[in-house]
């Protein structure tokens, strides 16, 4: 079993920051890609930003330059930090991880039960 848990989500004023943290546990062989999505009220799910294990990034054109991804694999942890915040990020946030659990070598995708991030304006 695995398990992806998010936090770090909050209500902050535009131009504000927040981070996000999320930690993969459980029965982890290995962890490729980790990434964060997020989902606003009446909107499908889209990708914000997503980083391999060797640590290449990848953006939404809507939040490059404002957000970075990180991860630490020694914890199995991805983080995404937030800056400059505008009232359209508001959302609720997804990780997700590919990851190869112990009891196969198969990959499957992982989400997180996602954390609410809410900016004023």
């Amino acid at each position: 079993q695995v398990q992806l848990v998010e936090s770090g989500g909050g209500l902050v004023q535009a131009g504000g920051s927040l981070r996000l943290s999320c930690a993969a546990s459980g029965s982890i062989f290995s962890i490729y890609a980790m990434g964060w999505h997020r989902q606003a009220p009446g909107k499908q799910r889209e990708l914000v930003a997503t980083i391999t294990g060797d640590g290449s990034t990848n953006y939404a054109d809507s939040v490059k330059g404002r957000f970075a991804i990180s991860r630490d694999n020694a914890k199995n942890t991805v983080y995404l930090q937030m800056n400059s915040l505008k009232p359209e990020d508001t959302a609720v946030y997804y990780c997700r991880g590919r990851v190869v659990p112990t009891t196969t070598r198969a990959v499957y995708d992982y989400w997180g039960q996602g954390t609410q991030v809410t900016v004023s304006s």
